[in-house]
């Protein structure tokens, strides 16, 4: 299955931190956060055409989402994550899909495998974000769909709640957390994302912004964080108990904004969705 022609590169800083990140947290990533990042799976799946008798990759796969909705759209769908339980969570979700432990931008598929790859904000967790296009790009069909979501920067009010209350707490970044390489970055924005694809060789690249409204008990919010999801769990985590306590409060104190009268989080998000073809 492995194609020889396939481009190699090297594991970025941040590519080691995100493994780091996310190993073991696929059980917490499916009680907090995954609902969240399921609301563009329909747009995501319309975007590359997904339908009956697709071959598809569902790149980044996490706990199987994706993959559920592309499966019972009578599509033929293999999965891929890089983390090993996300992949035994696909399994168990979607009896029946081949899914597989591989990293972008390195993915074990033949050219012109696929009819459609998706990936459902697998481009925020990559340290070379062109070449996992590229990759994409390499896998898919002449005349093939790569559809791709990521968070917009700046984002919208209910994405920045934790992030304000570990700011009220003090808490920073820890050293062993590095950003995205600077030559590897680009805007977060519908011009910016367009613009990647169009450079990882992919064709009619456009892309717009997705918003919506998260509605969600404060308990199940602030839990992915505490539980280590994501940069930001880890920015969380990093004062001890203290300056989670801290945050907490902070937290409990900024949640009033959001909050509706049956206690409910009403968290304004925006997104990128973004497609291209070969």
């Amino acid at each position: 299955m492995t194609d020889a022609t396939a481009p190699t590169a090297p594991t970025t800083p941040f590519d080691h931190a995100e493994r780091r990140i996310w190993s073991g947290k696929a059980e917490a990533y499916a009680d907090t956060y995954a609902r969240l990042c399921a609301h563009l799976v329909p747009a995501l799946l319309d975007a590359a055409e997904v339908g009956p008798g697709s071959r598809v990759l569902d790149v980044g796969c996490g706990t199987g989402t994706v993959s559920a909705a592309a499966v019972a759209r009578g599509a033929s769908v293999h999965a891929a994550d890089a983390d090993p339980g996300m992949v035994a969570a696909t399994r168990r979700a979607v009896p029946g899909v081949a899914a597989h432990i591989a990293r972008l931008p390195e993915l074990p598929y033949a050219n012109d495998t696929f009819d459609a790859v998706v990936g459902n904000f697998v481009l925020n967790h990559v340290g070379r974000p062109r070449a996992a296009l590229a990759e994409l790009r390499r896998i898919i069909r002449p005349g093939g769909r790569v559809a791709v979501t990521i968070w917009r920067s700046p984002g919208a009010p209910g994405q920045a709640l934790i992030g304000r209350a570990v700011q009220a707490a003090g808490l920073t970044r820890p050293t062993w957390l590095p950003a995205l390489a600077p030559q590897d970055d680009f805007p977060r924005t519908p011009e910016g994302l367009a613009a990647l694809l169009d450079t990882a060789g992919l064709l009619g690249a456009e892309c717009s912004d997705v918003t919506w409204e998260h509605r969600c008990d404060p308990d199940t919010w602030w839990a992915g964080a505490e539980r280590g999801i994501g940069a930001i769990g880890q920015v969380l985590n990093s004062g001890g108990a203290e300056g989670l306590a801290a945050a907490r409060r902070a937290y409990d104190a900024l949640c009033a904004e959001f909050r509706t009268r049956d206690g409910l989080l009403v968290l304004p998000h925006v997104a990128l969705l973004a497609r291209g073809w070969a």
